[in-house]
């Protein structure tokens, strides 16, 4: 019986070992993730003020607040437990832009560079994809956009960008981190409708 007990308990051990990731091997890793510390500080700012009874700068209402920290404790779910880099698959219909680092012969003096995104394509895993370039004639569901836009996502992210049949807007399977326009980031976010999207840029890595 004793016997049995030792071995059911080391197997038990051996199935956390194979399924559960530990928390120790990617510690560092978050530590060192700007946008989990950025994510960590708000949300726990957002957790006081929900103890205070209070509403944070931006924010209107308790339902409100309650959403986004649903949204930030999602997101940090994701960062947590994703591979460590953002994925984008386009399932939009149309060819996309996105947000990746700069290739090695980039003369750019912005931090991301714009690839194209075939449809149908998702990017390669181990190429980093920030995030999504929205054109200034391009709508996306539950975002109030004027103009072009950089949507960025966290790492960790596997974010699929599909269109509505009915009203063509852009749809995102997850909500964004941040939103910029040109000036609030150092990525490249040309004033460009869809259709200027074919002007010469490289594709992006894919799978």
């Amino acid at each position: 019986m004793k016997l049995f007990q030792v071995t059911l308990v080391l197997l038990v051990f051996l199935v956390n070992l194979l399924f559960v990731q530990p928390s120790w091997a990617d510690r560092p890793k978050l530590d060192e993730n700007k946008d989990y510390q950025e994510l960590t500080t708000q949300l726990d700012s957002f957790l006081q003020a929900k103890t205070d009874n209070t509403l944070p700068e931006g924010i209107s209402s308790a339902d409100e607040l309650d959403q986004k920290i649903t949204q930030l404790q999602y997101q940090k779910y994701i960062v947590e437990n994703g591979e460590g880099v953002g994925i984008c698959r386009n399932e939009s219909g149309g060819a996309i832009a996105v947000y990746g680092a700069k290739s090695k012969k980039s003369t750019s003096t912005f931090d991301d560079e714009l690839y194209i995104l075939p449809d149908g394509e998702e990017t390669d895993d181990d190429w980093n994809c920030d995030g999504v370039f929205v054109p200034n004639d391009v709508k996306v569901s539950g975002l109030d956009l004027s103009g072009a836009s950089a949507i960025k996502i966290l790492n960790g992210t596997e974010l699929t960008i599909s269109s509505n049949p009915d009203t063509g807007t852009l749809e995102f399977n997850l909500p964004p981190a941040k939103v910029f326009k040109a000036g609030e980031i150092n990525w490249d976010i040309p004033d460009l409708a869809q259709a200027d999207l074919s002007r010469t840029l490289q594709q992006a890595p894919t799978d």
